[in-house]
């Protein structure tokens, strides 16, 4: 297991549990979890001095800091996975959050130094809400919004229903899906195909004061647009746990866009993700010896 992390007891345990034998890079190395989230070149470097790795696990949902790496890598004959999936739970959670604060005004709100007369503020239930994404953390924000009553509609690349959405559609139909939206949850995996996804003209197509969160990866969204479409006021807010760029500079526009949360890229923090990612650890290393599936598989030609 390389490099080391302040979890590694945690994984090694867990590999260990499943029958796994953690020890030094050799020749004999033929599995490797890969606990940092960058680290690319490095990893590449790892790889090319040691043929005999059959399978590497990488420890996040989005696999976009590796994708020069895994471009390469098809047809290497290795097993790759992610931890996509994984952290579903905690990100549409965060999603959720993110999504109601917006749209009960919470950006202003909890600056306020005086009893406000003002009445701005929406709800939630009966919205029209598009998922762009359906992966892991777009199934679990259906099931968590699902007591809201919206209408939901699923963007993915392909257009095979997801259980719990009210219809799904394929991304060439993206700006039909968003036309007339309240909300807007960008759930997707960050491609060079769907860079950019949401720009000035899908934002426009949303209904006059629509919300926008994203919580997949910045790059998804043209951060100028977004901007733009915020102080117009031609959108009512946003909720970003990611943003391009990542970190958001000091003095960056969406720091005091109207209505807008940013967060730092903490929808799973590291004690949310540790034990999440431990349990995918054991079971790919399950896999791995002969035992079960393996979990979240990285598609090399898609990407993620």
């Amino acid at each position: 297991m390389l490099p080391e992390t302040d979890a590694d007891v945690a994984f090694t345990a867990v590999v260990t549990a499943a029958g796994g034998v953690v020890a030094a890079l050799s020749p004999a190395t033929r599995g490797l979890v890969w606990a940092a989230s960058s680290g690319e070149g490095e990893l590449e470097a790892v790889l090319r001095s040691h043929p005999g790795i059959a399978w590497v696990q990488l420890p996040w949902a989005g696999v976009d800091a590796f994708g020069g790496l895994l471009t390469r890598a098809r047809g290497d004959g290795r097993v790759w996975t992610s931890a996509k999936g994984a952290y579903a739970q905690p990100v549409a959670e965060h999603a959720l959050m993110l999504l109601l604060a917006v749209l009960r005004e919470l950006p202003r709100r909890v600056r306020a130094e005086a009893w406000e007369a003002d009445q701005r503020g929406r709800s939630l239930y009966g919205a029209r809400v598009v998922i762009v994404g359906a992966g892991g953390i777009a199934v679990e924000l259906l099931r968590l919004l699902a007591p809201f009553g919206v209408h939901t509609t699923i963007v993915r690349r392909a257009d095979a229903a997801v259980p719990g959405a009210g219809r799904t559609v394929s991304v060439d139909r993206l700006h039909e899906a968003l036309t007339g939206a309240d909300v807007v949850v960008v759930a997707a995996a960050l491609t060079a195909e769907s860079s950019g996804l949401l720009g000035a003209a899908e934002l426009d197509v949303l209904a006059p004061g629509a919300v926008v969160v994203n919580v997949a990866r910045g790059g998804l969204v043209d951060t100028d647009a977004l901007v733009a479409a915020l102080e117009s006021g031609r959108l009512g807010g946003a909720g970003l746990d990611v943003t391009d760029p990542e970190p958001l500079p000091t003095g960056h526009p969406l720091w005091r866009a109207p209505n807008c949360i940013v967060t730092p890229h903490v929808a799973d923090t590291e004690a949310m993700t540790v034990p999440l990612f431990a349990e995918r650890i054991a079971r790919n290393t399950a896999a791995f010896l002969g035992s079960g599936d393996f979990v979240g598989r990285i598609d090399l030609e898609a990407g993620y």
